[in-house]
């Protein structure tokens, strides 16, 4: 932030400098998932990023829609928000807190044009199988969005290797960057085949043409931004980025492993029901709670910051956590148990 104030001091509207701050961290960004720097786009939240890919799909013979109900709310909205335009979408249902590739394998079809996909869920902690869910799709010619939100920035991730043609996620929670900033990845071959329906002056080939008679969207991924971006954002998410890559990616996963492990041995130990499958633990853990609510409260007011999730109670972990916090954590579940959800 000191930075981003010092800008001001060298001009009215320092727009040179913030940009280049923009483009830096564009390549800070495509660096960190493996990815050309033209491939990503900065977007104001996961929802900007989504919506320009949705808005610039068409649904003629390819109509449906495949996802699984442990997404996030907000890529069922929007892909819900297409049927008017002929989308059909499909909601998978879990098995046991899991989403079974096979139940990709029985939906997708010659007749499917997309299958959002998370990466890890935000309802129970599962991760998805994103190779196979992929190989099914492409091998159907449909397109894979994978939501990455609630695991980037807990492991080294290589979108090419992954294979999939959309990418978003946002600095606000495992790249501990802010609220109000975004990425989104687009595969090279797909970002001139697209046209969004969303779009501004900074999704522009010449952003500063100001030719208001005439619509040129550029030929990178920036096609998909939508108007200017927040700059004091732009300063702290490159700070965060930073802070991840000197710790080294594959530190950070050793770390949250251990502690997400040991915390669900423990929360097993007390006889705790868990939703995390064991199989596919990330950083997130939840364990089931007969009153989630007042669950809360309790471990608030001890200090100890956890999330409702309809029946169950979200622990997340990352690099800077320590045993003594899994500890502790466990320590007020063993007090509370009246409000826990026994296996």
């Amino acid at each position: 932030m000191q930075e981003y104030a010092a800008s001001w001091r060298t001009s009215a509207a320092p727009w040179d400098e913030w940009m280049n701050a923009y483009d830096t961290l564009r390549c800070d960004f495509a660096r960190f998932i493996n990815a050309a720097p033209e491939e990503v786009a900065i977007v104001a939240s996961a929802s900007a990023g989504i919506n320009p890919i949705a808005s610039a799909l068409p649904f003629d013979y390819r109509t449906k829609v495949v996802m699984s109900e442990y997404e996030f709310p907000t890529m069922g909205h929007i892909w819900l928000a297409q049927q008017p335009r002929g989308a059909r979408v499909q909601f998978l249902k879990g098995l046991d807190n899991t989403m079974p590739v096979e139940c990709y394998r029985a939906a997708v079809n010659e007749h499917t044009a997309i299958v959002p996909l998370t990466h890890v869920s935000f309802l129970n902690g599962f991760r998805s199988d994103v190779a196979a869910v992929t190989r099914i799709a492409h091998d159907n010619g449909a397109l894979v969005f994978l939501d990455g939100y609630q695991d980037c920035g807990t492991r080294p991730l290589d979108v090419k290797e992954l294979g999939v043609d959309f990418f978003v996620t946002g600095a606000l929670k495992y790249l501990l960057g802010p609220p109000g900033i975004a990425f989104l990845y687009v595969r090279r071959e797909l970002i001139e085949a697209l046209t969004p329906t969303i779009t501004s002056w900074m999704s522009q080939r010449d952003v500063f043409a100001f030719r208001t008679t005439h619509l040129d969207p550029a030929p990178e991924a920036r096609r998909f931004e939508c108007g200017t971006p927040a700059i004091p954002n732009i300063y702290l998410a490159r700070a965060a980025l930073k802070l991840l890559t000197s710790v080294g990616m594959e530190n950070v996963a050793a770390q949250i492993e251990r502690l997400a492990r040991a915390f669900m041995d423990g929360a097993g130990a007390l006889g705790i029901a868990c939703k995390t499958p064991a199989d596919t633990v990330g950083p997130l853990v939840v364990l089931r709670s007969s009153d989630p609510a007042a669950l809360i409260a309790r471990l608030t007011a001890r200090g100890i910051v956890a999330s409702a999730r309809l029946d169950g109670v979200r622990f997340a972990f990352h690099f800077y956590n320590t045993m003594d916090d899994v500890a502790v954590a466990l320590a007020a579940l063993q007090e509370n148990l009246d409000l826990m959800v026994l296996a």
